[in-house]
């Protein structure tokens, strides 16, 4: 945007008030995603070990399902039933369907459980699914 002054000069003239907006918007953003993925790794899990796999951090656009050792499933600290957890992950399919999908499962947990929650995702539409370990 010109201003002409009084005495004939251009001056540019920068409104920053967007980029302000749009900078906390990101810092929010950014913000509330770290809780949410700290929030995953608090959930007290006796993870088995693996000698080999890649380290992987948890990203915020992925779904992370925690195997409690008496068969719980715990999605975003809510516990969900079979039919609940294929409900939730048909939604995200529908949005996504490469949404990646981490199931950390305690090292006590029966493979039934794993099996059943590999299936509800196969069930919901989404394949992009991998196992969270300790580096052993």
């Amino acid at each position: 945007m010109h201003i002409r002054d009084d005495d004939g000069s251009d001056e540019i003239v920068m409104n920053l008030a967007p980029m302000i907006d749009v900078v906390f918007l990101l810092l929010i953003f950014f913000m509330a995603s770290t809780t949410f993925v700290q929030k995953e790794k608090e959930i007290g899990l006796d993870l088995p070990l693996a000698e080999s796999g890649d380290e992987a951090e948890i990203t915020p656009d992925e779904v992370v399902i925690n195997l409690m050792r008496d068969g719980r499933i715990l999605v975003s600290g809510d516990e969900l039933d079979r039919a609940a957890l294929i409900e939730v992950l048909t939604r995200i399919a529908r949005r996504d369907p490469e949404t990646p999908v981490t199931i950390r499962g305690d090292k006590e947990v029966f493979h039934e459980h794993v099996v059943g929650v590999m299936d509800a995702c196969r069930i919901a539409g989404l394949s992009n699914l991998g196992v969270m370990t300790l580096d052993g």
